[in-house]
């Protein structure tokens, strides 16, 4: 049975993002990477659903990308009777190791191993092959062996960042190129300025870039978009550093899509009285400290991906070998207004980012997925 998907992001909203990542951790050894005890399945007779989590480089408490995989798992456990372990690799190279160690395991026996984020790929495609009766689920990937076929036991999960982040831009374009100020930040619109900074200079990332810039146009194709990649998911400094030089060169509003870096981006818009957006979850919840910059975010429903997979597994439903795609229509990305700042958002500029994800559900807007 497939999830309500409304319903869940109701009841996910509710929950938050904020303070996930408060488990006693202990060492993998075998790994190098880190395992973290998740839900116990609750009390009764019967034997809980096990779900072994692989996060992606960076680990729990990122308050962004991981930590709404987690939030995921995290309401499968409240609603059904599940168990999760959470896995957090230190580098890149551990994830297949973990993938591994979860399928093999046999106390317990995991119904399910998923593998959060793009770095997971190869380690899922070789693990899926050599334990074709074990479930996986890959989010931000798809698991095809080098002859492009599907694996049969890989449930993948995509989204379309794209359409997302052009809400973003169209609101970041809408709001530089007019008289705006909330909190101790406001605009220069004689400027017209606006940034991104991005982890990695990767496909994925430049998705974001892409239908950011899109959305921008759509409004002012004359307004500059500042773009640079930090290199790196978990360096605060470094996204402060490239966001300072965006905000001192005119940039209004700076959005990121570089997970822990972008902490940077909102220490930076802080002390240039500016504005930020911020991606993956309600940043402006769960980086709740710096609510008074961050107009609003690009939230990515990881936690619905990891969810639905872990729903379907309950209910004997869970299908491999597909591909699901996530957007603005089935509710796999949203922009959501600041919890402070939002208010203060002109209900007319409201009316058009409204107006434009309309038009995009509909297809009268298709926006572009690469530069």
């Amino acid at each position: 049975m497939p999830v309500d998907r409304r319903r869940f992001l109701k009841a996910a909203s509710a929950l938050g993002v904020a303070g996930l990542a408060g488990c006693t951790t202990n060492t993998n050894s075998s790994s190098g990477g880190e395992s973290t005890d998740g839900g116990d399945g609750g009390e009764g007779g019967e034997d809980p659903v096990n779900v072994g989590m692989v996060y992606a480089t960076g680990g729990l408490g990122d308050k962004s990308f991981n930590d709404m995989a987690h939030q995921g798992v995290k309401q499968a456990a409240e609603e059904y009777n599940v168990a999760y372990e959470n896995a957090e690799p230190e580098e890149a190279s551990q994830v297949g190791d973990l993938q591994k160690r979860f399928a093999q395991e046999t106390d317990p026996n995991y119904d399910l191993v998923t593998g959060v984020g793009f770095v997971q790929k190869d380690g899922m495609v070789s693990n899926a092959q050599e334990f074709p009766d074990q479930s996986f689920v890959l989010i931000d990937e798809t698991a095809q062996t080098e002859d492009g076929e599907m694996l049969g036991n890989v449930a993948n999960y995509r989204f379309k960042e794209h359409q997302g982040s052009f809400q973003i831009g169209y609101l970041s374009a809408l709001l530089t190129t007019q008289e705006f100020s909330a909190g101790d930040s406001a605009t220069k619109p004689d400027q017209k300025s606006v940034g991104f900074v991005g982890g990695f200079e990767i496909p994925l990332i430049e998705k974001f870039l892409a239908g950011f810039k899109a959305g921008v146009a759509h409004h002012d194709d004359s307004i500059e978009v500042q773009s640079a990649y930090a290199g790196a998911f978990n360096d605060p400094a470094k996204g402060k550093e490239i966001a300072l030089t965006m905000y001192e060169n005119g940039a209004d509003i700076v959005y990121h899509a570089a997970g822990g870096t972008g902490l940077g981006v909102f220490q930076a818009a802080r002390q240039k009285g500016r504005f930020a957006m911020g991606v993956d979850a309600d940043q402006s919840k769960s980086n709740a400290e710096y609510k008074n910059v961050i107009l609003a975010s690009m939230v990515k429903h990881v936690d619905l991906a990891v969810y639905e997979s872990v729903e379907a597994v309950v209910n004997g439903s869970f299908e491999g070998g597909v591909e699901n795609r996530l957007g603005l229509d089935e509710g796999g990305v949203e922009a959501v207004y600041g919890q402070e700042l939002g208010s203060s958002i002109p209900e007319d500029v409201k009316s058009k980012l409204e107006e434009s994800k309309q038009q995009i559900v509909d297809g009268e807007i298709t926006v572009p997925s690469e530069l």
